[in-house]
């Protein structure tokens, strides 16, 4: 169930990407209350997400109002309210009532692994920048034309390289000893290749002899059985919400093997 308070595992990690991730946008910020840690990027429509740490859902909670302001506040249409829950699989019944105002969108699964021994580095993975990583072009990005990293402390993004282009990328953020996986996601021509595997293995790889020894992350249903090969557990979700068309229209998020 929807739980006031509830701090799922490797949410200071996402809150530490989301800063590190405000640095390469415009306007961005992240901000932390008792009742709300929101991500506000008004160049950057994927990332605008709120996370409701005091109450569950309802119009009159504090959360709520205080989502609405920040969001209005900087000219930003498209959002969505996370509601942490303990449920452990993406397929039952939300057990918290109706945001009014707000359409129910996606149910993101909340997984997290002890990092094993033995993870294999791969070759044909490469760090890149996180807006090479989102893989928004096509056709794909030659290797030769894949930019420089951001040089963030603790956020690596990475591409796996096949046939010359990239063609499966996401991003890390390294938090003391957790490592979040975020916004994994193949082109469709490439996936069930084992490619999207590859990569995570890698930068959990890599991870690892950075000091590692956990790793967190958000799955929709399509990931759930890679991270599930890889060690990854279920420990609860986040029921999201969007605003009704008309009031905020909802941003037409990316699909992948995970999320931001």
């Amino acid at each position: 169930m929807s739980v006031p308070g509830l701090s799922l595992p490797g949410q200071d990690t996402l809150l530490g990407c989301w800063r590190a991730l405000a640095r390469l946008s415009r306007g961005a910020r992240v901000v932390r209350t008792p009742t709300l840690a929101a991500a506000v990027f008004p160049a950057w429509e994927p990332l605008n997400n709120a996370i409701v740490l005091s109450a569950a859902p309802g119009g009159d909670d504090d959360g709520v109002v205080e989502a609405r302001g920040l969001f209005g506040d900087a000219d930003v249409d498209a959002w969505a309210l996370w509601f942490p829950s303990r449920a452990t699989d993406l397929t039952s019944a939300d057990s918290a009532p109706d945001v009014p105002g707000f359409t129910r969108d996606v149910t993101t699964l909340v997984m997290h692994a002890a990092v094993p021994a033995g993870l294999r580095l791969h070759d044909d993975v490469v760090r890149t920048s996180v807006a090479a990583a989102c893989l928004t072009s096509d056709p794909p990005v030659p290797q030769a034309d894949l930019p420089e990293p951001d040089a963030l402390p603790g956020l690596d993004a990475w591409v796996m390289v096949h046939h010359g282009v990239a063609v499966s990328g996401g991003w890390t953020f390294l938090r003391g000893a957790d490592c979040g996986v975020y916004a994994v996601e193949t082109l469709p021509g490439w996936r069930r290749r084992g490619l999207a595997a590859a990569l995570v293995e890698h930068a959990l790889a890599d991870a690892q002899r950075r000091g590692a020894r956990t790793a967190s992350l958000q799955s929709t249903p399509m990931g759930q059985p890679l991270y599930e090969s890889l060690g990854f557990r279920p420990v609860g979700r986040y029921e999201e919400w969007v605003p009704q068309p008309g009031r905020r229209d909802p941003v037409q998020r990316p699909r992948g093997t995970g999320r931001v």
